[in-house]
């Protein structure tokens, strides 16, 4: 009775063993795609490229932005380490995809990463998690650029930041774009974008330090009750 119990107990604790090793043996795969660094402004891809590969980036930062009729760049996301990008179902790239400064990407063969994504559970859900996330990405922005004000904009990107680097230690989160980059995001000019920023630094909200690029949240609440969060 007791080989019973204990068998009962314990036999839960299999499908989590197969997880485990299940991404294990998805970074051993990922860790073997050829490896591509990019310096600043670097392409990984371009819009209506073929779609040969699907990229998992390494280091760095990638700007996800689409090419309007008139020229301009509408940047629609950042692509951080873990990230996959290239990922779609048509043989083209719709976006393109830039380096917003030195960055590292892993190079996988899409059709061969979506045939391994038949077989393999954690990979596939790996990807259905990168989709999900694209997709959140979408409707946020939808949302940022059609209702929010300059500050509520610049607010939630900080905002947005603060959590992708896990909400912890001492709240310091790096800009790892311009501020043209961030602009291009948020449908905003340059200037302001800097204005804002100067804004929340006088407010006190937050700190600016070693030429702009490094900026220390000082008051998380207060920054998203500017957000409007």
């Amino acid at each position: 009775m007791l080989a019973s119990q204990f068998h009962e107990i314990s036999a839960p604790s299999k499908p989590s063993a197969d997880r485990a090793r299940g991404s294990r043996a998805l970074d051993e795969r990922l860790a073997q795609a050829t490896e591509r660094r990019l310096e600043a402004k670097e392409h990984v891809f371009c819009e209506g490229d073929a779609r040969t590969f699907v990229y998992r980036v390494e280091e760095g930062v990638i700007a996800i932005y689409k090419t309007l009729f008139d020229g301009r760049r509408r940047i629609i996301d950042f692509a951080y380490p873990g990230d996959f990008i290239g990922l779609g179902v048509l043989g083209e790239q719709i976006m393109s995809a830039q380096a917003t400064c030195t960055a590292k990407v892993r190079c996988f063969s899409a059709p061969a990463l979506e045939k391994l994504a038949e077989t393999d559970a954690s990979l596939a859900l790996k990807l259905y998690k990168s989709v999900c996330q694209d997709l959140m990405a979408a409707r946020s922005l939808l949302v940022t650029v059609g209702q929010r004000s300059a500050i509520e904009r610049v607010a939630a990107f900080l905002l947005a930041l603060h959590r992708r680097s896990g909400g912890a230690g001492d709240d310091v989160i790096k800009l790892a774009m311009r501020r043209s980059d961030i602009a291009d995001l948020l449908g905003l000019t340059i200037e302001t974008v800097s204005r804002t920023i100067t804004k929340l630094r006088e407010m006190e909200v937050i700190g600016v330090e070693q030429g702009g690029t490094t900026v220390k949240l000082l008051d998380v609440a207060r920054l998203a009750d500017l957000a409007n969060e």
